[in-house]
């Protein structure tokens, strides 16, 4: 009977991280910022619609909600990780593997207890789960 090994990548990086790695990626701080410029460039005589500020505002809200939810579903695979196998990197940047013994959630942040000596990972810089 042969096995099937299955691999999670739930390394998820930031807006600030992404922007340190050159990426394109624009976070609802961005989109906030862009709004409020339109709406001080704005021509006073002929003032933006109403129904397209509406419109932006719910498109604020909805990227938002989205960020939250995908946050959720982070927090939810890190706690039906346990019991499981991941590699991370430690805060001097060293590969370690282990066995996920639980999870910490602190101020919005996700932290994973990893190995024999219960290292505590931030869960985005697990590389791998197993």
């Amino acid at each position: 009977m042969s096995s099937i090994n299955t691999y999670y990548n739930i390394n998820g990086t930031s807006s600030s991280e992404n922007q340190k790695n050159g990426s394109s990626y624009l976070g609802k701080d961005d989109f906030l910022k862009l709004l409020v410029t339109e709406l001080r460039n704005q021509n006073p005589l002929e003032p933006m619609d109403s129904k397209e500020y509406i419109a932006q505002l719910a498109q604020f809200s909805s990227m938002e909600q989205m960020q939250n939810l995908n946050a959720q579903v982070a927090s939810l695979s890190a706690v039906s990780a346990i019991g499981r196998t991941a590699t991370a990197l430690d805060d001097d940047g060293n590969e370690i593997s282990g066995k996920i013994n639980g999870v910490i959630f602190s101020n919005g942040k996700v932290d994973l207890i990893i190995g024999d000596d219960e290292k505590k990972i931030a869960l985005e810089n697990v590389i791998a789960i197993r």
